[in-house]
């Protein structure tokens, strides 16, 4: 599940700057979907530039928001809350640490839509809302796969030493 971005050298070349940032690389010690934010933020960054880079729109900027789209450390204890307020954050967080276009800021405050209320204004925007929603769901699915295979696994050793 792990994406090598150092083989594509132009999103490298586009994202290098976040990916050396020593507050973003905290993301790799926050859970996310079962697995880590920063590794979701590259993977969402990855296929939204690769689509808009199809489109022959803002790769770009999608390249860059993408990445930050959860930038944020903060841990919530309601999970709804979480959904609503974390892209006030990441955007809040993104700006201390980077300049961002206008467009880039809309990409991460409105990828939470239809959940948070803010509606795209950009195609772009578009695109890393829906990638974010296909990325979660596929990630959400890899651990709990992971999940019940090692609960298999562990009921099958129990099964397996009651018969000896």
């Amino acid at each position: 599940m792990q994406i090598d971005i150092t083989s594509n050298k132009e999103f490298y070349l586009l994202v290098e700057s976040i990916i050396k940032n020593e507050q973003f690389n905290q993301l790799k010690k926050v859970t996310h979907h079962g697995l880590n934010r920063y590794d979701h933020s590259i993977r969402v960054a990855y296929y939204s530039y690769l689509l808009t880079k199809f489109f022959h729109l803002n790769y770009e900027s999608v390249a860059k928001a993408g990445l930050l789209h959860d930038f944020f450390l903060d841990d919530f204890d309601n999970k709804y809350l979480s959904l609503v307020k974390h892209p006030l954050l990441a955007v809040e967080n993104a700006k201390k640490n980077f300049s961002l276009t206008k467009m880039e800021e809309d990409i991460i405050i409105s990828h939470m839509f239809p959940i948070a209320p803010m509606v795209p204004k950009y195609a772009e925007s578009w695109i890393v809302d829906i990638v974010d929603d296909i990325v979660s769901i596929f990630e959400k699915a890899y651990a709990v796969r992971h999940q019940l295979s090692a609960a298999c696994n562990f009921l099958l050793l129990i099964i397996l030493n009651s018969i000896k």
